[in-house]
């Protein structure tokens, strides 16, 4: 089974940059994508970010042209570079396989790791 852990997060103020790393190990299976989601303070978890096996990439609209998903084939990881942050960024960010269809995306059943925590100060 997958596994994937999530690090990188930290505190910044307003305008900062962070970059998180999710390191996959372990049997893709059927999934073809990594995306990163994003739950802030009493709210549901968000998809913030997807990659695909082929490099095809989609972000939310709230974090387009501020986050950047990328990904090191070599060392099994995906990156979410954020900057510009903003305080409505502050949250836990959660990486989890998943498919991407006809432009839908949807997470892979099981469990979801323990997330990196990101503050962003004003």
């Amino acid at each position: 089974q997958v596994q994937l852990v999530e690090s990188g997060g930290g505190w910044v103020q307003a305008g900062g940059s962070l970059r998180l790393s999710c390191t996959v190990s372990g049997r893709m299976s059927s999934s073809n994508a990594v995306g990163w989601y994003h739950q802030g303070p009493g709210k549901q978890r968000e998809l913030v970010a997807m990659i695909t096996r082929d490099g095809l990439t989609n972000y939310a609209t709230y974090v387009k042209d501020r986050f950047t998903i990328s990904e090191d084939s070599a060392k099994s990881t995906v990156y979410l570079l954020m900057t510009s942050l903003k305080p409505e960024d502050t949250g836990v960010y959660y990486c989890k396989t998943g498919t991407f269809y006809y432009g839908d995306y949807a997470a892979d059943f099981g469990a979801w790791g323990q997330g990196t925590q990101v503050t962003v100060s004003s």
